[in-house]
């Protein structure tokens, strides 16, 4: 790599989870805009995402895995090895929010939501940063926290509980292995347009409401998140490390 590009990431293996729409694809197709080859891990097709990373010059594999059962986070990192020669670069987009008042809120959406916003993405990092030491290599690994893990919400209560949790996670892999070359940091998105926010943008008060927070005035869209993906990813951030980045619109400033 040219010192003199430090935000460049030709000859990078990015991993990311969820990269076949939203947040994942957007961040996918920017790593491969600045030189990284994406391996896509999620159980849906992301043949739209290849289409982007691919005409790009970039090459593009994927893996194919239930990002519920964290068990197989080990086997996804070797799989994607297999395929790229190494991983340099972990993002652990892919979440899933379930929506109930707490009063009724049920132990199947509580579950579903710590495994895949909390459980895997912890494996998953610890199955990078173990092919990342065993093969010499420093690494960067990337949370999606959200603007729940600083604020309460209403009505997502494994949600919260995840995000939360997530930057708790993000700031101790931080402090164990910043000394092995390995940064760990999190992007928290504000308010996106994605699937997950489909319904509040549907819902004409709540959409209202949002909106008359957000300082920029509109809703994030994922290439929104180029610039703080390609930025912790790259050598530009060598020193940052257990870092919680908003890309909010302002939204926490108000």
């Amino acid at each position: 790599m040219s010192s003199s590009d430090p935000f460049s990431l030709i000859g990078k293996v990015a991993l990311v989870t969820g990269a076949n729409t939203g947040l994942g694809q957007g961040i996918a197709i920017a790593l491969a805009q600045r030189g990284a080859d994406i391996v896509a891990v999620g159980r849906s097709s992301a043949a739209e995402t290849e289409t982007s990373v691919t005409e790009l010059g970039r090459k593009f594999y994927s893996v194919f895995a239930d990002l519920d059962r964290s068990r197989e986070s080990a086997a996804v990192v070797a799989r994607a090895i297999e395929l790229a020669g190494h991983v340099d670069i972990l993002i652990n987009n892919a979440g899933v929010i379930r929506r109930s008042d707490a009063l009724t809120f049920s132990e199947e959406d509580w579950d579903a939501a710590l495994n895949v916003n909390l459980k895997t993405p912890f494996f998953l990092a610890q199955a990078c940063a173990q092919a990342m030491l065993s093969q010499g290599r420093r690494g960067k690994i990337i949370n999606i926290a959200s603007m729940l893990s600083f604020q309460g919400g209403i009505r997502t209560a494994s949600y919260t509980a995840s995000k939360s949790g997530l930057a708790g996670l993000t700031r101790l892999l931080a402090n164990e292995w910043a000394a092995c070359g390995i940064n760990v940091n999190a992007i928290a998105p504000g308010y996106f347009e994605t699937n997950n926010t489909t319904a509040l943008r549907a819902d004409e008060d709540r959409n209202r409401d949002i909106l008359a927070r957000i300082p920029a005035g509109r809703w994030g869209r994922p290439s929104d998140l180029a610039g703080a993906a390609v930025f912790l990813s790259s050598d530009a951030s060598d020193y940052v490390h257990g870092t919680i980045l908003p890309v909010d619109g302002g939204w926490l400033a108000r």
